[in-house]
């Protein structure tokens, strides 16, 4: 049983297919040719039973013309008898003929057929007595043993023909009987198989689509959590497969490509990091050669001084450089609080030498504000929107608003310029990957649609509101 239900399992969704089509039309086919044979039978019979009541009646216009001719002794009706007499002889060899394979008692009727040729020879011979009018005592004798033997015969032909009629009629009521179970046992088969086919349907067709179709939605949203296994051994299953190797690979392409956003922006920080690095450089380098021309000068107190802004601007300097590789460092996703100002801190020490001098920059956040997130993916969502803003103004300068607060347990924050805003017919694309209104080799159109995956995988929502001339606003809401 196992193994019919494997090698069943096998079998392509077209096969299957095809084989539960023949399962019915071999249903649908055997019910058809039991309902019309049990129709064509009943038919026959109805026509026999036609042909027969025919008959009787034949038979009983013959005996009315006979008691006529005996109560009267007129020698036309018992020639009106002979001639009914040769029609039911002539219907009887139709029925023998036409019929013989729907009556049962053979026997019987080749005895009706002897017994109607016993009556018509009493009956001619009646008519030759008659005839030739003759009237001898043994003659008359003869004539009356006759009669009542023609009389016998014509009883037994009738009443064995009502009784083979009404057998006939019972036989009808058996096959439209019968034919009512056919009926009854075809619906019920036809609903058991209407049933299993529904099933079949729902969980071989049906559900394995339904789940493909999740694992597509989840995609679409940026999720790229695997298809549930499906076991059908047909197409359904080698799709499910191929679809999870391609989450697998799209996942892969997706980190590939936040990292090289990272890259990309890396790049356009490079010449602000140099000038970030540059000043506390310089500070340190102007310190160290005061030193050495001091060196020899007794006043410790101002060397020392010198020595503590030396380490100050070193330490200034290496937490650029560590945000600068913990900015670009590739890591699993990992949420937890952090106070939200110091990661803005450590995102505009990147992003401080690359904003013009006549943008201001403001930041309403509460130093003891903190929020649940993956701090170095949120970096990479301030650190893009900042830069999207400064593109955005940097035509006529303006005010760059880092806010943040907490609103019945969701944690957000806004980003919001003062630039040229974003025109109504783009607005609703700028999430997808690619669409970029800069100019070929100053954006990727990637940063968007990379910053819209992180705030889903983070369970969150972005939201964007802006007009034309009158700026933008990016709202980030955060579980928290």
């Amino acid at each position: 049983m196992n193994n019919d239900k494997l090698s069943f399992m096998k079998f392509s969704i077209r096969q299957k297919i095809s084989f539960l089509f023949l399962i019915f039309m071999a249903v649908n086919g055997t019910i058809w040719i039991f309902n019309y044979y049990s129709t064509a039978a009943v038919n026959d019979k109805l026509i026999l039973i036609e042909r027969k009541k025919d008959l009787l009646d034949t038979v009983l216009e013959a005996r009315r013309y006979e008691k006529n001719f005996f109560l009267r002794k007129d020698i036309s009706d018992l020639t009106q008898a002979l001639s009914y007499i040769d029609k039911t002889a002539k219907k009887q060899q139709v029925i023998e003929m036409q019929f013989s394979g729907l009556i049962e008692d053979m026997p019987s009727l080749h005895q009706r057929g002897r017994t109607i040729a016993a009556y018509q020879q009493h009956m001619e011979k009646l008519y030759e007595f008659y005839s030739a009018n003759i009237g001898s005592p043994e003659q008359l004798k003869q004539i009356h043993n006759i009669q009542e033997t023609a009389t016998q015969l014509g009883r037994e032909l009738t009443t064995d023909i009502e009784k083979v009629e009404r057998r006939e009629r019972e036989r009808v009521f058996e096959l439209l009987d019968r034919s009512r179970d056919y009926l009854l046992l075809s619906l019920l088969s036809l609903s058991i198989l209407t049933a299993l086919t529904a099933i079949f349907l729902v969980v071989k067709l049906n559900r394995p689509l339904k789940t493909i179709e999740a694992g597509i939605k989840r995609i679409v949203n940026g999720e790229f959590d695997k298809v549930p296994e499906i076991k059908t051994g047909d197409e359904f299953e080698h799709l499910a497969q191929s679809l999870n190797h391609m989450i697998e690979e799209l996942d892969k392409r997706k980190n590939q490509l936040v990292q090289a956003e990272k890259m990309s922006s890396l790049g356009t920080l490079t010449s602000g990091v140099a000038h970030e690095l540059n000043n506390p450089l310089n500070n340190i380098s102007t310190s160290v050669q005061i030193i050495r021309e001091e060196i020899e000068e007794p006043d410790m107190a101002f060397k020392i001084n010198m020595l503590t802004e030396v380490e100050q601007e070193i330490n200034r300097a290496r937490d650029i450089i560590r945000a600068l590789l913990e900015f670009s460092r590739q890591s699993n996703f990992s949420a937890e609080k952090i106070p939200f100002k110091t990661l803005i801190q450590s995102t505009m020490h990147l992003i401080s030498g690359e904003i013009p001098a006549d943008i201001e920059v403001v930041i309403e956040v509460d130093d003891t504000l903190t929020g649940t997130m993956d701090p170095r993916r949120i970096q990479q969502v301030l650190l893009n929107l900042i830069i999207n803003g400064v593109y955005a103004m940097e035509e006529d300068g303006g005010t760059l608003t880092i806010a943040a607060s907490r609103e019945s347990g969701t944690f957000k924050f806004k980003v919001l310029d003062t630039g040229q805003g974003i025109d109504p017919e783009n607005l609703a694309k700028i999430f997808d990957p690619f669409f970029t209104t800069r100019e070929v080799g100053k954006g990727s159109g990637l940063g968007l649609s990379i910053i819209h995956g992180i705030i889903e995988q983070h369970g969150g929502a972005i939201e964007v509101d802006s007009s034309p001339g009158k700026g933008t606003a990016f709202t980030v809401s955060l579980p928290d």
